[in-house]
């Protein structure tokens, strides 16, 4: 289980790493709005501990761009701002839990259990979105209702870009989860997949289902 936390305070923040991993949970560590949005590009986390006063903006502002650009993985809020309307605003923006500082690391990590049980519960085999539907028991693919036939390899790059719509995923983090070595990827064999992708689902030249971004990566918009 992967977990991100963002928090500026050097010694808290080592505190809960140090907790996570004994826990035997893999964790990345950032301090500011700007590196949880790289960290967010560059992985897929299975939950995010967000404080909410960071050096370089508002923890909500980032929750709230979260929500709105699709990602679901739950977010455990960790914040001085321990008042009732600033735990309901929190929860409303989109915040699955809420735990004011000072508090029990072990209380913290018992959250933590919960969330990712939660999670694993209600874990996802159809994925929808701009009329795409990706039946992951079944592996069959359907645009606007309409059968797609997609290689394994193709179906895999489309489930990446399904699991989180709104997203910017980079080459690197693409070619990691599809090809065991980045060779393949060097010879623009994931500018060919993209094309089939593309050539398969892109009924309307119009109103595209993925932007390029040159040098960074693709988007399912």
């Amino acid at each position: 289980m992967k977990i991100l936390v963002v928090d500026d305070q050097t010694r808290l923040a080592h505190l809960v790493k140090q907790g996570l991993t004994e826990r035997a949970y893999t964790v990345t560590a950032v301090r500011t709005c700007a590196q949880a949005r790289d960290a967010l590009c560059e992985d897929k986390f299975d939950l995010i501990i967000l404080d909410l006063g960071l050096p370089d903006g508002d923890g909500l502002d980032l929750l709230r761009e979260w929500r709105r650009s699709g990602f679901k993985e739950p977010v455990l809020i960790l914040s001085a701002r321990d008042g009732v309307q600033d735990r309901i605003k929190g929860l409303d923006l989109g915040a699955d839990d809420y735990l004011p500082k000072p508090f029990s690391l072990e209380e913290l990590l018992a959250r933590v259990r919960s969330q990712l049980r939660r999670q694993s519960d209600v874990k996802e085999t159809v994925l929808e979105c701009r009329g795409i539907r990706l039946d992951l028991l079944h592996h069959t693919a359907q645009v606007h209702g309409a059968q797609v036939d997609l290689t394994r390899r193709e179906f895999a790059l489309l489930e990446i870009f399904m699991q989180s719509p709104g997203r910017i995923l980079t080459r690197t983090f693409i070619s990691e989860k599809i090809w065991a070595s980045h060779f393949e990827v060097d010879t623009n064999l994931l500018d060919v997949y993209m094309s089939r992708l593309r050539s398969k689902l892109e009924n309307n030249a119009d109103k595209p289902l993925f932007k390029t971004l040159r040098g960074v990566g693709y988007q399912l918009l």
